[in-house]
């Protein structure tokens, strides 16, 4: 899942562990999700989508290629 979090969080000059005292992780899942290493879990992403003020959809966008069908 390509992640947006870097970008929104640069361009309120934010520093990882600033956001992650906000949405009460880690700077390193911060760190993480920032590089596509981790996918957050949906409370998280609620969080962070609170935090920037945006959608779900603004901050993630998710690799479909490898969904199966039901």
């Amino acid at each position: 899942m390509d992640s947006k979090i870097r970008e929104k969080r640069q361009a309120r000059d934010e520093s990882q562990a600033n956001l992650a005292e906000a949405v009460g992780v880690s700077r390193q899942t911060i760190n993480a999700i920032e590089r596509d290493r981790y996918d957050p879990s949906l409370e998280l992403a609620f969080k962070l989508a609170d935090h920037f003020d945006c959608t779900i959809e603004d901050l993630f966008d998710p690799d479909l290629t490898d969904t199966k069908e039901c």
